[in-house]
């Protein structure tokens, strides 16, 4: 098998697949788009059935669309932040109980923590996902979840061949629980994460996932 040509994060981020993916610029929270439907659960009751001041950080976030949805129904002093490649494409002010951030998931991280973070659908465009998994498992407050979407197909050793069959299980030695049905995982309970993998680089010429749109290819080497 012919080894992919991996490239850096910058690289990856100034390709198509990453800079014109639409994957999450319009879902909101309810109905047959939204974030409910993706995850399994909705988000406000979650939060609204937890600790006074609720805070939601979702990565990869498009056009933040549930979150300003949120903004307006959560109390006003939770905390919502929002973090995407792109941001919203037509902005317009944020209500003040909501912070957008547009930069990188890959560099950016927060000074405190969250009792909700979620990425839908974003890990199919981020070159070391399972870096960024053990990234946000630090940034869960005691009693938070963490729900992401994840395709094992998409983790690859140096050589192309799949990963998926020992990361998963490692990623569930570590406490993530993972759906294969439904492609997501999950986390309760903030922790320190080491995960036995390097990351080599990212392959923007993957193709299409599971979903049916161009993803990107994580490639790692055990540790």
């Amino acid at each position: 098998m012919p080894k992919p040509p991996l490239v850096s994060a910058s690289e990856l981020e100034r390709s198509s697949v990453v800079a014109n993916n639409t994957m999450n610029r319009e879902r909101g929270l309810a109905g047959v788009n939204s974030y409910a439907r993706e995850l399994g659960f909705d988000p406000v009751a979650r939060l609204a059935a937890g600790p006074a001041a609720p805070s939601w950080l979702d990565l990869c976030s498009g056009e933040g669309r549930a979150l300003r949805e949120a903004a307006a129904v959560l109390a006003a002093d939770a905390v919502l932040t929002a973090v995407d490649l792109v941001g919203p494409l037509f902005p317009v002010p944020a209500p003040p109980n909501l912070e957008e951030i547009v930069g990188s998931v890959c560099s950016w991280a927060p000074s405190r923590t969250y009792d909700l973070i979620t990425c839908v659908h974003g890990l199919h465009y981020v070159g070391d996902q399972l870096g960024l998994l053990a990234r946000a498992a630090s940034w869960l407050a005691p009693g938070g979840r963490l729900a992401a979407h994840f395709d094992p197909e998409s983790v690859r050793w140096a050589d192309g061949s799949a990963a998926g069959r020992v990361v998963v299980p490692a990623l569930r030695a570590a406490g993530f629980r993972y759906s294969a049905r439904h492609h997501r995982l999950t986390l309760d309970g903030g922790r320190r994460v080491r995960l036995p993998f390097r990351y080599l680089g990212a392959d923007p010429a993957a193709g299409p996932n599971y979903t049916g749109q161009p993803a990107v290819g994580s490639h790692y080497t055990p540790v």
